[in-house]
């Protein structure tokens, strides 16, 4: 079933001293941000059955191996995240670190290049395999994600899916940002990701939130694909 979007967020002040403690300053848009598509399989898919194949998480003694070859390393991975108004959904994304990657993040907070916030990212990570250096380059990492969107939990233009523990130590004002579906690509995505501080990142989200329209989307779908060429701060 294709329906059509009505929506648009109403246009806002996203000033940090504005209550932000409700989520629905914005209503919902369609899952694909062109058409909201709703589909209802017949049959459920398992991706990550359908998709695992071991080896992907462990660097192993082939780390340098082309990266093309390699994709039959690759595994699908499965994350909780927080989506629209707050709720936990399950991320589908190619897995591009090694398997006990949370385990490793106690020992690498020194190294968090994010100064502020409570995101980690640092541009050599450690814990990145070899082809999952490829996947973050060419952003393919996040290609499962389509499948986020036909379930209605994603939409492909919008803030990026946080995951729980970074939503706690978000401040009043950076919880408005939940207040619509998250995307497969965003504002930030095409602003320099990486390169931007975390405050930057969520003014850049709120103000799209507050100024969304179809436009606007298709404006950052036609930038997406340059910034995934270049890979301007993917890591």
């Amino acid at each position: 079933m294709i329906g059509y979007g009505l929506m648009r967020p109403a246009a806002e002040e996203h000033r940090r001293d504005r209550p932000q403690d409700d989520l629905d300053v914005a209503p919902e848009r369609p899952a694909v941000d062109v058409l909201e598509v709703e589909l209802h399989p017949l049959v459920e898919v398992d991706l990550a059955a359908a998709a695992h194949l071991p080896g992907a998480g462990d660097p192993g003694p082939h780390r340098e191996a082309a990266a093309l070859p390699a994709l039959v390393l690759i595994d699908l991975g499965r994350q909780r995240r927080i989506g629209l108004n707050g709720r936990e959904f399950t991320l589908y994304k190619f897995r591009s670190m090694v398997q006990d990657a949370e385990a490793q993040l106690g020992q690498l907070l020194a190294l968090n290049e994010m100064k502020v916030g409570p995101v980690f990212k640092v541009k050599n990570d450690p814990r990145v395999t070899a082809v999952g250096r490829w996947l973050r380059k060419t952003s393919l990492d996040e290609f499962p994600q389509f499948w986020n969107v036909l379930r209605g939990e994603m939409s492909i233009v919008g803030p990026r899916p946080p995951i729980p523990a970074e939503v706690q130590k978000y401040e009043r004002w950076q919880r408005r940002r939940l207040s619509m579906k998250p995307g497969i690509t965003c504002i930030w995505q095409v602003s320099g990701r990486s390169e931007l501080g975390f405050d930057q990142w969520m003014e850049l989200d709120l103000e799209y939130i507050d100024n969304w329209s179809l436009w606007h989307d298709l404006k950052i779908l036609a930038k997406t694909v340059p910034a995934v060429l270049t890979g301007r701060g993917a890591h």
